[in-house]
């Protein structure tokens, strides 16, 4: 029987975590601000639901069909085996806002909070749940140590922004950032969200989040990818490997293809980037990305490109999850074979993420 792994899966941080966080952070932290609750650090609101870049306003951001409490081990457990998942990749929700704290130090302080707080949440199912670590990546140093710990820890991804505030994913000042990934042996996942204060890629004339969540995800990822390849960063780390994350993987061969014809007939405009085929960095197994079980390219996809790169993920517990149906069109669809829906059922998060 194919063993599922859920590569995108989200933690509601709740109360459990929050209660921790406003008790030591008192001057920092606190729950209102606006009409719309929330969290508010140094005064931004997480998620901030107005304006350009706007955010899902909490009261609609869990899907409807997480049956059992998400904020607990046990309630997202027990939704794991309503949909046959048989391991759980966490990524933050709140987290994913922690790359873009002005105060440095603080944002390193609650990024250790975090990825120590998340151990003891999982608790004694870390055989069937696995954390990803969050870092503030705008700090290359602190990152360093906080991932060395949270490797230590036996977290198995390192979550980072798709771009920092004035800097692409492929300045230099990240590269010892990148090689240590690389000594860790540690996947980064490149991971936005609407509202949390990340860079605006293209979102800055909606306000509407529906408009803003269907255009900041892909831009968002075409965004990262662009910095990483073109600009070097594969090149230089041949063993470092990134994962491209909640945006479908139909994309990734047209872009590839776009990027291709940019290095044929330009590549040399870029001194200190790419050094070979975008496709290359792929087939050395250093691009991976999530697909969406029912998506229509995601035949095609294999086909061009194959199935060891891509994985299944649900999103869960977030609205736009189809859960507890997300896995089920996979299961189902005839435009794979059984090698390469086990591999993207499970097989490749796997590999990625040194799941047993």
């Amino acid at each position: 029987m194919t063993r599922v792994i859920d590569a995108d899966a989200h933690v509601l941080e709740g109360a459990s975590f929050f209660g921790q966080a406003l008790k030591r952070w008192p001057d920092r932290i606190r729950v209102g601000g606006g009409p719309v609750p929330g969290i508010q650090v140094d005064g931004n609101r997480y998620p901030e639901t107005e304006g350009p870049g706007a955010g899902c306003p909490p009261a609609h951001a869990v899907v409807e069909g997480a049956g059992d409490n998400p904020a607990t081990p046990e309630g997202v457990l027990s939704d794991a085996g309503r949909e046959g998942i048989d391991r759980m990749v966490l990524f933050p929700s709140f987290g994913l806002g922690v790359p873009t704290f002005r105060d440095l130090g603080f944002g390193a302080e609650i990024a250790g909070f975090y990825n120590e707080w998340l151990l003891d949440w999982m608790g004694d199912q870390r055989d069937r749940l696995f954390g990803v670590a969050v870092v503030p990546i705008e700090d290359a140093k602190a990152s360093i140590q906080l991932m060395t710990r949270a490797r230590e820890l036996g977290h198995v991804c390192t979550a980072i922004p798709p771009a920092l505030r004035e800097r692409n994913l492929d300045h230099p000042d990240l590269d010892d950032f990148y090689a240590a990934a690389a000594d860790l042996d540690m996947p980064l996942g490149v991971h936005g969200a609407p509202g949390v204060h990340l860079p605006k890629i293209g979102v800055d004339r909606f306000t509407n989040y529906i408009q803003v969540h269907c255009i900041s995800f892909p831009f968002d990822q075409m965004t990262a990818m662009t910095a990483l390849v073109s600009g070097g960063v594969f090149e230089r780390h041949p063993k470092l490997r990134v994962a491209f994350l909640e945006s479908g993987v139909g994309w990734i061969a047209y872009f590839l293809d776009r990027m291709h014809e940019h290095y044929e007939k330009r590549g040399d405009w870029l001194e200190n980037g790419w050094k070979r085929e975008p496709v290359e960095y792929l087939q050395r197994g250093q691009i991976y990305a999530t697909c969406e079980a029912a998506e229509p390219m995601l035949g095609a996809t294999v086909d061009q490109l194959g199935a060891d790169f891509i994985m299944y993920a649900s999103d869960y517990p977030h609205w736009d999850s189809e859960f507890p149906e997300s896995s089920k069109p996979l299961r189902e669809r005839d435009d794979i074979d059984d090698a390469a829906r086990a591999a993207i059922l499970g097989g490749t998060a796997a590999r990625l993420f040194g799941i047993a």
